[in-house]
């Protein structure tokens, strides 16, 4: 890619969450019409990687390929991102691609990998609240908030909340109507079926499923997070 382009870099890693990805990029598409920004999607190696779903994704380029990206973004992937929390390769990138990039960032629960580069030390993060605890223990504050912009950190919860952070990236970088027309164009107009829910709202039922962490698959993998919590 010319060096005169802003490359935005996604870091891939096994098991990331398709949506934590894909919703970015898809609103991003608007960002590099008539303007030096473009998003490359980047991994240790250029070799399909599964998800936590049962689409496989190739990376474009290796981390080696884009060493100083304008922003780094890394997407969430459940319980997978334990293990990139302790993946060598993938924390020696992240730390040396914020040391120059503009903009760091996460969707997800991508930002305990951030947490474990010790990049979020203070900082009040956004992340998947089924992640809240861990990312505490790594140095960082858990902010309810969908998304925090805190200037050169951007981070989101999970699912919809990536791709608001990203309409949000797309109208600092560029302009709010590029943003709006984003939104349009991918009919982003959430409303979901059950409207808003709370953790702890008995009548969603929600409440009592998540007492029993294996129950529906929704919370598979949580005791191990809990365990992980605990550890010194």
């Amino acid at each position: 890619m010319p060096s005169q382009h802003k490359l935005i870099a996604f870091a891939l890693y096994p098991g990331v969450t398709p949506l934590d990805l894909v919703g970015p990029l898809t609103v991003l598409r608007n960002l590099t019409i008539r303007s030096p920004y473009r998003t490359v999607v980047v991994g240790e190696r250029i070799e399909p990687m599964d998800t936590d779903t049962s689409v496989r994704i190739v990376p474009a380029k290796a981390f080696a390929d884009v060493p100083d990206p304008f922003a780094l973004i890394v997407p969430g992937g459940g319980t997978a991102t334990i293990a990139a929390m302790r993946d060598d390769s993938l924390l020696a990138y992240v730390r040396s691609a914020a040391r120059t990039a503009e903009i760091v960032g996460s969707t997800g629960n991508g930002a305990l990998v951030l947490a474990a580069a010790g990049l979020l030390q203070g900082r009040r993060v956004a992340t998947h609240w089924a992640y809240a605890d861990l990312l505490e223990k790594l140095g960082a504050c858990y902010a309810p908030e969908p998304w925090i912009d805190d200037g050169a950190f951007l981070t989101a919860g999970g699912g919809s909340a990536g791709i608001d952070l990203m309409l949000h990236l797309l109208a600092r970088l560029k302009d709010r109507s590029s943003a709006t027309l984003a939104q349009l164009f991918i009919e982003y107009d959430p409303e979901p079926p059950f409207g808003r829910i709370a953790r702890d709202d008995p009548d969603s039922g929600v409440a009592e499923i998540l007492r029993v962490p294996s129950a529906h698959g929704y919370t598979q993998g949580l005791p191990c997070i809990r365990g992980l919590r605990c550890s010194t």
